[in-house]
């Protein structure tokens, strides 16, 4: 995997870990979470900054987003106990499979 998506991914980690401390600062109530919350934010729009050296922006966008939602849904189903139906696993695996098309088969993506 070319580095430009090994830093397109922490990025990606960085946005999950900042939208899961999201949830748990309960509104920016809680310092911990909410101090966490700005600084995996930064860390991650620096990172996607680096990123987009060399993706495209809409290429890195849907990385991004896509990712980010099934991270995202994940950590909502085994830390904060949130459902998942066969709609959204189903839903989800849409949105991995519209990556992997991006990146097997778009001439858009860097390789």
């Amino acid at each position: 995997m070319p580095i430009h998506y090994l830093v397109l991914l922490l990025a990606v980690l960085s946005e999950t870990i900042g939208t899961a401390a999201l949830q748990a600062s309960q509104q920016f109530t809680k310092l911990l979470p909410s101090v966490i919350v700005v600084i995996a934010y930064a860390i991650s729009f620096y990172f996607l900054s680096v990123a987009l050296r060399a993706i495209p922006l809409g290429i890195a966008y849907a990385f991004w987003s896509g990712l980010g939602i099934v991270f995202i849904a994940g950590i909502g189903y085994l830390v904060y106990g949130q459902k998942l139906d066969l709609p959204a696993i189903l839903g989800l695996g849409m949105i991995l499979s519209g990556i992997l098309v991006i990146h097997l088969f778009s001439n858009t993506s860097t390789h």
